[in-house]
């Protein structure tokens, strides 16, 4: 069409082939919307069956994806589980003999527990639960057990503590039935406890008439006197002394009497005659006493009937700390005729020569013992306390330079002395004790 038109073709043969190009490029053009409808519909079919291919693998592709999540998830809960620690690899629990011994029916029952070890574990676990809850349960129970018995000893122990007012109170009220019996259990107890502030040989004395007086019914009567609180300081400063803790105190003590009131000047011009002074503080402190001393009531063994036995002496029994002997003298009596019945009580025992020579040599060469004391150091007294001592020279030695008379003078006293140093030393001693002072009333 184009080529005819640049031609100029106009005769009718041209305008013929024009009316005929006109019906093919007609015919053409219907032909091709017919294949591009042809087409369009088979797009619209392959996109029906591309969105009904597509429905199922969508489905498909999300079940995937909800099996690989639900993959993740389960190997992290295995991962974790594999990684959790649990407490009963640390539990220690019974062994499986024990537990299919001991534990509950409905534990062990299961038949399939032998063959399966982790529900076997699980059994074994709650057989440990199942104890443990048992073992709380006597716990909760001793528990309120020892609360019970803290309540009972808290209670007990306010009764102990109350219980020595109230022995105090039953004591005081006791003693007028004591006195009215004649049982001085009280005063008993309380000079057994001053006994044993005693020094040693006061306490063997002690001992040995309390002893008499109970197995033979001995008309006597102890009592301990002195001051309690001084015994008890003079206890603990000789058990100081004795472990080395404290030293000088026995001499700071037999040192009192030393005048503190000279000034220096005084001191040097004295000075000549110091060791004058210092026998005489001395022989002051050798007569210092124990602060406890053994009273003892000699009574009247000749009993008449319906009457009291009459009390002929009072003896008191000190100890002298320096010298380390027993001396005795009437009670309540400074010197005098009182006491004169005691000397020679056994031969050649005035009481004014020390007993031994311990005493002897503390005391020292020029020490004469005092004459005007009431108590002196008699043999007799040191035997009967325990303190027991040689002669200073034998008896045949003392007969050969003596002499005749000396010699039978010497067998007197060994006769004499005899008598004490057999078995029955405290009822020989009291014996003559007795007559001696019957004979001095009688001579009265």
């Amino acid at each position: 069409m184009l080529f005819i038109k640049k031609e100029g073709k106009r005769e009718p043969k041209g305008r013929a082939e024009l009316r005929e190009l006109i019906t093919q490029i007609s015919v053409l053009f219907i032909s091709l919307r017919q294949v591009n409808r042809v087409i369009l519909q088979e797009e619209d079919r392959v996109k029906s069956e591309t969105e009904n291919a597509k429905i199922p693998v969508d489905h498909t592709t999300l079940q995937l994806h909800n099996l690989m999540y639900e993959k993740n998830h389960y190997l992290k809960a295995i991962k974790a589980c594999k990684d959790f620690k649990s407490k009963y690899p640390d539990i220690e629990l019974v062994p499986e003999e024990e537990f299919f011994r001991d534990a509950p029916e409905e534990l062990k029952g299961d038949p399939l527990l032998k063959e399966d070890p982790h529900k076997r574990m699980l059994h074994r676990l709650n057989f440990e639960l199942f104890q443990r809850k048992e073992l709380c349960k006597q716990r909760e129970e001793l528990e309120q057990r020892k609360k019970n018995l803290q309540e009972t000893i808290a209670n007990r122990k306010k009764f102990i503590s109350s219980l020595p007012s109230h022995l105090k109170a039953l004591k005081k009220a006791s003693l007028p039935v004591q006195q009215q019996l004649g049982i001085l259990h009280t005063k008993r107890t309380k000079q057994h406890q001053l006994a044993e502030l005693l020094p040693a040989p006061l306490y063997i004395l002690y001992s040995q008439l309390l002893a008499q007086k109970e197995a033979f019914e001995e008309p006597i009567d102890l009592e301990i006197v002195g001051s309690t609180k001084d015994a008890q300081s003079f206890a603990r400063q000789q058990a100081n002394k004795d472990t080395g803790a404290s030293t000088g105190i026995e001499e700071s003590k037999l040192d009192d009497d030393v005048p503190e009131e000279e000034d220096d000047s005084q001191r040097r011009r004295k000075r000549p005659k110091k060791v004058q002074i210092k026998e005489n503080v001395d022989a002051t402190g050798f007569y210092q006493v124990h602060p406890l001393s053994v009273s003892v009531h000699v009574y009247d063994d000749e009993l008449t009937s319906g009457t009291k036995p009459s009390k002929l002496v009072t003896l008191k029994f000190e100890y002298l700390l320096k010298l380390h002997v027993v001396c005795v003298g009437v009670d309540g009596v400074q010197g005098g005729s009182e006491n004169n019945f005691l000397i020679n009580l056994f031969p050649d025992d005035t009481g004014i020569e020390l007993p031994h020579q311990i005493a002897k040599l503390s005391s020292g060469v020029n020490f004469v013992y005092d004459e005007k004391r009431a108590q002196r150091p008699f043999k007799w007294v040191q035997h009967l306390a325990g303190i027991d001592f040689l002669p200073e020279a034998p008896p045949f030695l003392a007969d050969n330079i003596s002499g005749i008379d000396e010699a039978a003078k010497g067998a007197s006293t060994l006769a004499g002395l005899n008598i004490y140093r057999q078995q029955h030393r405290v009822q020989t001693i009291l014996e003559r004790i007795r007559a001696r002072k019957k004979s001095q009333l009688a001579l009265k």
